[in-house]
């Protein structure tokens, strides 16, 4: 048979080597090993590793695409907004009306670029959290163990593994001594799991396959070997990858509200501009002039100054969440965390801390708890308990210390190396003042009985005298009640009978509820480092522990639900557990929560279609043992009622619901790169406070992006009116087309730009979120805006016909005059934004110093306009005298003088 053949036949048979291997938790490892051609004792050949390389590919993820500075261009550009103001030039330049045209494409300059800087920062930003280097991994290939880049794996090959190995493909485990593996980051599990080399059946979930290394997860205990069955997409690590890739990233609901208002302005201005201008034709006026006319309104009705303030607002906001530690990589996620109505956070590494602590001590009618802060953390009920003091304490600590592999530093940072149930027993030691190192220089270590799966408990002898030793033993609690003839009680000890195993059986079953880990303790003193460890012991009592809460998240959560946010949590972890946790975060306030677990959800892809409003699955406020299919599914659930979701999560699992949510949230610090990457912000200092803070700033931000809205259009529908009015009257044009674009840009943006950038109302977590599909602006709001551009074009038209009915003032001076009441009544309009309720004199306008800084500057630029002979000439102004200008500063506060006091009347009736 010729090579190419022989080649094609290889390919074919790994492939249908692979199909075959779906389920290899499930196969007997004579048969996997078979299955993929290897003999687990030589490994694979290297004409073998080549032809897999080519049939299965490098063992790699998709990469993350780094984000061109095209793409991050365009999406300044992708706005409606921005479409009007490109026609609005484009027009502007087929009717020669060029000063106008460069004016308006200044505006799109500076606002893409204001934008574009912004966002490429938080973009390269996000990037640079995602770098990472090669991961090297040991395998044994034609009889000899290599250290190779993991990306060179390939299927067949026999890995070797040991604690603090990361795992870096799919394996099938053919070999473990005391394994145990860390796979919070894949399956949510804050447990390491304990493995072994056992078929499981075919159903058996991801979280429960103990004979599985997967990529992604780290060994935390123990050695062992294995045989690799995927790489690359193909592992469970790579098929959440997929996911992530498939789940759809949603526009945000500031984009989507943008769009909405653009659509109307875009309906409007067409409206108005096409309906005066032919009202005009019809009536026999000059077709040129018409057309000016309809230049004149599409202009005025046309807000210039909103993209730019609108993005600089949300860069300011990018930037205060920023130094607030929360990195956001795209401008309109910084206004949609102020809509967020549920947050849906994983439990592990979230709202807990991702490593073991001791929280109780239970002893014969007598139970301590260990409390995570605190001089004296050791309490019996209110009363603090000196841990060297107590006896019952003092041995239950040095059992957990002395029968003990793990390390812990010095220092400060008390880093750690073993099993994180053992290291969580030496930080409880320590914090009573018992280092290992002291205990065991007292107290050497003669001899040690290794902990084992099946037996499930371990032992020690120690030296504590001439010729006398104690052994400690500390494991599963049934299995070291077993072995025990007496239990220790404040008073001595006494015979370990069936009634004393009943009380600790209920004992352990009532701590095992709250979702806590539980060990047993028990010694026994001896002359003899040969006697069997496990006979005669004396029972000490029971030590639990828990991934505690983080510090941070109780009040957290307050702050949520008094802002009507809703906080679910959404984890692998076992029921129990997340119970526990969330009564301890306040998730579960006096009403019993509802726990769903994710065996009686609907299969991935049907739970949207089979959940009825009544259905209790609405109500719950737990999900357990969920996967990340499922996870795709309650996101999309709750979006479908309206919902604006944010996701928090740090692992793997959580990568495709980060995308698909309208905010995905990422730990910055414990977060995986895959995580990060599908997030839309992610948190530098992983606290879940930062959260809160970053919705207060996104609310504030919305507040104040609807205010500048509502300050520009309502001076744009003056502008409009006052256009439109004067010419279905047959006067002059109050108002040239260059002297509204002067406004827009000049005078209407530095106010609004103050606006936009406010401290905010105090109170805004205080109040529910809004509806998702509540537009910026409601009808209440348009009718403001309607009746703040009426009082205006009354003041303006007013000073236009004063000033058209004295034959003394020629056309420009009157043109003048309406212009400047314009320009001035617009100025004070900005004091008729304060909120309803508000001091008249003392509220968020007056004590904003931006926007005081914003009417000296405009009013220095309007003089300028005024006294500067191009500028002057440019607009087509002439500086009025002293009457005149009396006339128009007192028309020009008109407007706020009757708005304040119908503001005022309103919130008195």
């Amino acid at each position: 048979m010729s090579t190419k053949e022989d080649t094609t036949d290889t390919v074919k048979e790994q492939t249908a080597s692979a199909e075959s291997l779906k389920q290899p938790w499930a196969l007997p490892i004579e048969e996997v090993v078979d299955g993929l051609e290897v003999r687990p004792e030589k490994g694979l050949k290297k004409d073998q590793v080549q032809k897999r390389l080519d049939t299965y590919g490098y063992n790699k993820l998709r990469q993350h695409r780094k984000k061109s500075l095209w793409a991050i261009l365009w999406d300044q550009l992708k706005s409606l907004i921005i479409l009007l103001l490109v026609v609005a030039a484009v027009v502007s330049f087929l009717y020669r009306e060029i000063i106008e045209a460069w004016a308006i494409i200044a505006v799109i300059i500076i606002n893409t670029a204001i934008g574009f800087f912004t966002e490429i920062r938080a973009v390269r930003s996000m990037e640079a959290l995602l770098e990472m280097g090669k991961v090297k991994t040991r395998v044994r290939r034609n009889g000899e163990i290599r250290e190779i880049d993991a990306e060179g794996l390939v299927p067949g090959d026999i890995v070797v593994v040991e604690a603090g190995d990361i795992i870096t493909a799919d394996i099938r485990i053919t070999e473990s001594s005391k394994l145990q593996a860390d796979e919070s980051a894949l399956t949510g599990e804050s447990m390491p799991v304990t493995k072994d080399t056992e078929p499981l059946a075919d159903e058996t979930i991801l979280a429960e396959r103990r004979n599985m290394l997967y990529k992604g997860t780290a060994i935390t205990r123990g050695s062992g070997e294995g045989v690799v069955v995927s790489t690359g997409l193909n592992t469970e690590l790579g098929g959440i990858s997929s996911l992530v890739e498939e789940a759809e990233s949603e526009q945000t609901p500031l984009e989507e509200r943008l769009d909405k208002l653009g659509y109307r302005l875009i309906a409007l201005t067409l409206l108005v501009a096409v309906f005066v201008t032919l009202s005009g034709i019809i009536s026999g006026k000059e077709i040129y002039l018409m057309i000016e006319v309809g230049i004149a309104l599409a202009v005025a009705a046309i807000p210039e100054g909103l993209p730019v303030v609108a993005t600089i607002a949300l860069a300011r906001g990018m930037k205060l969440m920023a130094e607030r530690n929360a990195l956001i990589n795209r401008l309109s996620s910084v206004e949609t965390l102020g809509t967020t109505g549920i947050i849906f956070s994983d439990k592990t590494g979230t709202l807990t801390e991702n490593r073991m602590t001791v929280t109780h001590f239970l002893f014969r009618d007598r139970e301590i708890e260990l409390e995570s802060e605190g001089d004296k953390p050791f309490r019996e009920g209110a009363e603090a308990v000196d841990p060297i003091e107590d006896e019952q304490l003092r041995l239950a600590l040095m059992t957990g210390a002395l029968c003990n592999n793990a390390s812990l530093t010095n220092n400060k940072s008390e880093e750690a190396s073993g099993d994180p149930l053992e290291v969580a027993l030496l930080r409880a030691a320590r914090r009573a003042g018992l280092e290992r190192s002291d205990l065991t220089s007292r107290y050497p270590e003669e001899r040690e009985e290794a902990f084992d799966a099946e037996v499930k408990m371990m032992a020690t002898w120690n030296k504590i005298g001439e010729g006398e030793h104690r052994i400690f033993v500390k494991g599963a609690p049934s299995e070291v009640w077993q072995h025990c003839r007496y239990v220790q009680t404040a008073g001595g000890k006494k015979e370990f009978d069936d009634e004393e195993k009943e009380y600790w059986r209920s004992v352990n079953n009532r701590m095992a509820e709250n979702g806590l880990r539980i060990i047993g303790l028990a010694y026994r003193d001896t002359d003899s480092t040969k006697d069997d460890p496990y006979k005669d012991l004396i029972f000490i009592g029971l030590i639990t522990l828990l991934d505690p809460p983080r510090t941070d998240v109780k009040p957290s959560i307050k702050k949520c639900q008094q802002a009507g946010i809703r906080v679910i949590m959404v984890t692998g972890d076992q029921k129990e557990t997340a119970r526990y946790i969330a009564k301890k975060v306040g998730l579960e306030d006096d009403h019993e929560a509802v726990v769903v677990h994710g065996s009686e959800l609907p299969e991935e892809g049907d739970l949207v279609d089979s959940i009825d409003d009544d259905h209790s699955l609405n109500h719950a406020n737990i999900f357990a043992r969920i996967s990340p299919g499922q996870k795709l599914d309650l996101i999309q659930l709750y979006q479908d009622k309206g919902e604006v979701v944010a996701m928090t999560g740090d692992g793997v699992n959580d990568a495709p619901a980060l995308k698909k949510a309208d905010i995905g949230i990422a730990m910055g610090q414990r977060g995986t790169q895959v995580a990060k990457e599908a997030a839309h912000m992610v948190l530098t200092d992983d606290k879940f406070s930062t959260i809160v803070s970053a919705i207060e700033q996104g609310r504030i931000i919305f507040g104040n992006i609807k205010r500048f809205i509502f300050y520009l259009l309502s001076c744009n529908v003056s502008e409009v009116l006052i256009v439109g009015l004067a010419t279905i009257a047959g006067a002059p044009l109050p108002l040239l087309p260059l002297q509204i674009l002067f406004l827009n840009l000049v005078t209407d943006v530095f106010p609004a730009l103050a606006l936009g950038v406010g401290k905010g109302e105090e109170g805004v977590m205080n109040r529910p979120p809004r509806e998702a599909d509540e537009p910026i602006l409601i009808n209440k709001d348009w009718l403001g805006i309607g009746g703040y551009g009426l009082l205006i074009t009354a003041a303006v038209l007013g000073v236009l016909f004063y000033a058209l009915a004295h034959p003394e003032l020629n056309q420009r001076e009157a043109v003048t005059m309406s212009f400047l009441t314009l320009a001035f009544a617009q100025l004070w309009h900005v004091f008729n934004m304060r909120t309803d309720g508000s001091g008249i004199f003392d509220n968020t306008i007056t004590r904003n110093p931006f926007v005081w800084g914003a009417l000296a500057l405009c009013v220095v630029l309007i003089l300028s306009a005024l006294y500067i002979p191009m500028l002057a000439e440019i607009l087509q102004v002439v500086p009025p005298n002293l009457i005149e200008w009396m006339i128009v500063l007192g028309m020009s506060i008109t407007p706020v003088i009757i708005g304040q006091s119908i503001k005022w009347l309103w919130h008195r009736s």
